[in-house]
């Protein structure tokens, strides 16, 4: 006679819900609230930063401004940013991400509140290009706190197997904030002045700090301003090397940004509103390469995201010779190869802040992020005002090969191989 054996059912033990530095304890899911917000905040910034330049064209005509002043205005929202990056990075991992996102973005609105009621044309008045550039400066530099604060909030909530994929998300947001400013400013700009532009950033970025004092919680990290005995992102050369290929690759990314717009209109005829449509383009893909290229490399180990990053930059390096070599040839070419060599100028940020942020440990992300981003805006700084002067002496194809390809092919050159 056989004995039936039962055994009774294994128990599951729930896995422990995530608790904040505040104490509070919260869903499995809340890392994705974590992510809404850092998007949020991060599209609000480069709205500002990327949207103006949108709107360069109509600027240069309402402001009565030259060249060089142009190029001056369009500078001072990046130049901000690069100036602060690091000490808002350290100021991160000193005192935690959300009072350096409350006190960075409250002030970043205040100062587009200020452009909106006073600087903008109005019957006889306009007001002087210094002074409009000082007040965007102010912008970007209490606004950059969003790169390093927002990074290293989603990274410390995350687990380390979805670190590429999260960090690719919240960076996608730049050239997503890009495009609704690529879509937005110009017509504001056009139908009812840069009153409405100055108004439409100043209401995003307000939304942003509302949603980080509402509902933003610290990550599970040790107490911000502990005593932490890692190496100091600072103090490392690979670190530096990623950084370095950082700043090279913003020179053909801001090239697009910035001045696509007149080398299209002004060289090829095209018309402003197709001009809107094909950075949008440029906005839109480039967000879907950052996730795929995060996605990517996450299913594989975390492996090759240096790599991908150098074989962007070489294509990106052949674009800008087919630029070069375009001339005024046909429409068409051009408009192909600014989208193809913008999308993937905006695509390697996702893999680049995720591997410098893991490099550097969670404790020290703010640090390098912020080091990251002080290379990337001292690139999108200089970009437009190194252009005029090179313009003025050459012309369009050598600031393609100048200011395009080469930083391109030196950025293949400088970035650390896998595994070296």
């Amino acid at each position: 006679m056989s004995q039936q054996i039962t055994t009774a059912p294994v128990a599951r033990v729930a896995a422990p819900l995530p608790v904040g530095r505040s104490g509070k304890t919260h869903s499995p899911h809340y890392k994705w609230g974590i992510l809404g917000i850092g998007i949020i905040a991060q599209a609000a910034f480069s709205a500002a930063f990327q949207g103006i330049p949108m709107a360069s064209a109509v600027l240069q005509s309402d402001y009565h401004y030259s060249t060089g002043q142009l190029g001056l205005v369009l500078a001072a929202l990046t130049c901000g940013a690069a100036v602060t990056e690091i000490v808002w990075g350290l100021l991160t991992d000193r005192f935690g991400e959300r009072a350096v996102l409350v006190t960075g973005l409250a002030g970043t609105t205040v100062s587009l509140a200020a452009a909106t009621a006073f600087l903008v044309p109005t019957g006889g008045y306009t007001p002087p290009s210094w002074l409009l550039s000082a007040v965007l400066l102010l912008a970007g530099a209490l606004g950059g706190c969003v790169n390093s604060a927002s990074g290293r909030a989603v990274l410390g909530w995350f687990p380390p197997g979805n670190h590429g994929f999260a960090i690719s998300l919240r960076v996608a947001a730049v050239p997503l904030g890009g495009a609704i400013g690529a879509l937005a400013l110009p017509a504001l700009a056009l139908s009812v002045g840069f009153r409405g532009v100055f108004g439409f950033l100043t209401a995003f970025a307000l939304a942003a700090t509302v949603a980080i004092v509402c509902w933003l919680d610290e990550p599970p990290l040790p107490p911000a301003g502990h005593r932490n005995t890692t190496v100091s992102p600072l103090r490392r050369w690979k670190i530096w090397r990623i950084s370095l290929s950082a700043f090279l690759l913003d020179f053909p990314q801001f090239t697009v940004l910035s001045f696509a717009a007149i080398y299209l209109h002004r060289e090829h005829g095209i018309g402003l509103t197709a001009i809107s449509g094909l950075l949008f383009a440029v906005q839109a893909l480039g967000a879907v390469s950052r996730v795929w290229s995060g996605r990517w490399t996450d299913s594989r180990g975390g492996r090759h995201r240096r790599s991908i990053v150098i074989v962007y930059s070489w294509v990106i390096a052949a674009c800008f010779v087919g630029l070069a070599l375009c001339g005024s040839g046909p429409a068409w070419i051009a408009a192909a190869l600014i989208v193809v060599a913008g999308l993937l100028s905006c695509g390697w940020h996702g893999v680049h802040y995720a591997e410098i942020a893991i490099m550097a440990g969670k404790e020290r992300s703010g640090t390098a992020l912020g080091l990251e981003n002080t290379m990337v805006f001292a690139g999108a700084f200089l970009t437009p005002l190194v252009i005029p002067g090179i313009l003025a002496a050459t012309s369009w194809s050598v600031v393609m090969l100048l200011v395009g390809a080469v930083p391109a092919v030196l950025s293949a050159v400088v970035m650390p191989r896998e595994g070296r």
